[in-house]
């Protein structure tokens, strides 16, 4: 229990020295973009690489992309029924704040330290399903609520084919069922870039914190981010009992329920032209959440 708690320290420890050099001026606001392109584009790509490479995947995990989609469904019903009453714009809102997992510079980091690869694996996998919903899928549905217009599957597919991660997810996954070996020096530099992978995702996530609301929006706030972890725990709970997967496995989905929203949330609502600064204070407190429940369940369970 004291190594879980050493390394959970860390990764805390790294994302307030993210936060600390933000407020001393070392990092400035638009740093933030320069280390999601290099955590998401570079570093996380390598971890993808290396957790893929040589594995067996059990055919039983290619259900894990259909979980992911049918999670984002539910969590976006449950946006539009929780601003059922307070007009388009609050249930559009609601719907893209509460669908998604921020599994790349989140999940995975812990998958790393604490589950090893299968648990990377399987998460990844996951988050294939995962990126239809966070890249495009419920933003086209949000603004469909709120403009009444029409789903956009080519906005969607623009999405996943410039992610790097998806395309990296969607190779590796091609490969390994092939058979197809990973280059020996691909191996060994994505070894080196993915090492650093749980370090640049957690200092980006202490760069990018924010906390700043008026009273006006805890209301808000406090609605989206119960109903939120609420459907987690009953997630977590279906995942860990309910599901055919190896332990470890079952571990990583425990894991991965209770995950921030993902990062790209306050992106698209501003492109929706709703309140983004908002978005941005319920993902960071949603951050600060998850990391409490996450630790205390690695303690539990490992």
């Amino acid at each position: 229990m004291l190594d879980i708690l050493m390394r959970a320290g860390s990764f805390i420890a790294i994302i307030a020295l993210g936060f600390l050099l933000r407020r001393v001026g070392f990092f400035k606001a638009q740093d933030f973009d320069v280390l999601a392109k290099i955590s998401i584009r570079i570093t996380l790509p390598c971890a993808i690489i290396t957790s893929f490479a040589g594995k067996t995947i059990d055919p039983a995990l290619l259900s894990l992309p259909l979980m992911a989609i049918a999670c984002g469904a539910v969590y976006a019903a449950a946006g539009w029924l929780l601003g059922r009453g307070r007009g388009r714009e609050a249930q559009a809102f609601s719907m893209l704040n509460l669908a998604g997992y921020n599994i790349g510079t989140f999940v995975i980091p812990f998958a790393q330290s604490f589950l090893g690869a299968a648990g990377v694996v399987a998460v990844s996998i996951f988050d294939t399903g995962n990126a239809l919903i966070c890249l495009g899928g419920v933003f086209s549905l949000a603004c469909m609520v709120k403009d009444g217009g029409g789903f956009s599957a080519k906005r969607v597919i623009r999405s996943l084919c410039t992610s790097v991660p998806f395309i990296t997810y969607m190779l590796m996954l091609t490969m390994n069922l092939t058979k197809i070996p990973v280059p020996a020096f691909v191996l060994s530099v994505a070894e080196v870039g993915g090492g650093a992978n749980a370090f640049m995702a957690m200092l980006m996530i202490g760069v990018g914190f924010r906390l700043e609301f008026n009273r006006e929006q805890l209301t808000a706030i406090a609605r989206i981010v119960s109903i939120r972890y609420a459907l987690a725990t009953i997630f977590a709970l279906a995942y860990y009992f309910l599901t055919p997967f190896a332990l470890e496995v079952r571990q990583a989905l425990v894991i991965l329920a209770f995950a921030p929203i993902g990062s790209a949330v306050p992106a698209f609502t501003r492109e929706m032209n709703s309140d983004s600064g908002l978005a941005s204070v319920i993902n960071s407190v949603c951050m600060v959440i998850s990391i409490a429940i996450i630790v205390s369940l690695l303690v539990i369970m490992l």
